[in-house]
């Protein structure tokens, strides 16, 4: 499923621009983590990464870990230096009010799936 289309499923708010064609992503795993040590051994590449952390640390974990996106979740929203700089490495990032487990819940019902499966 694309990136764009999992947007807009989920009722994601965008909250950085990004190049069309990182929306055009084809993503079939995602990973669920606030302890960055966990996304950098266990995340699988290419996936998205749903999260409540919203420090710096996260684009840096992200880019390591080769996430196509960062999902913010339980309505958390990042300051705007780490929107730009998730703009500067084409990170696209996202937030929903939804609590990370409803938002797993969702994506593993629309065919995405963790690292193992």
């Amino acid at each position: 499923m694309k990136l764009n289309q999992i947007a807009a499923a989920l009722g994601l708010k965008s909250l950085n621009p990004v190049p069309a064609e990182n929306l055009e992503m084809e993503i079939s795993r995602a990973h669920a983590s606030d302890l960055l040590s966990d996304v950098l051994a266990n995340a699988p590449s290419g996936g998205v990464l749903l999260t409540i952390q919203v420090h710096l640390n996260v684009i840096a974990v992200a880019l390591h870990a080769a996430q196509a996106a960062v999902i913010f979740t339980s309505g958390m929203v990042p300051e705007e230096t780490v929107r730009n700089r998730a703009k500067e490495e084409r990170i696209p990032l996202f937030s929903t009010e939804e609590s990370t487990f409803d938002t797993a819940g969702r994506l593993y019902s629309m065919g995405i799936r963790g690292q193992y499966e």
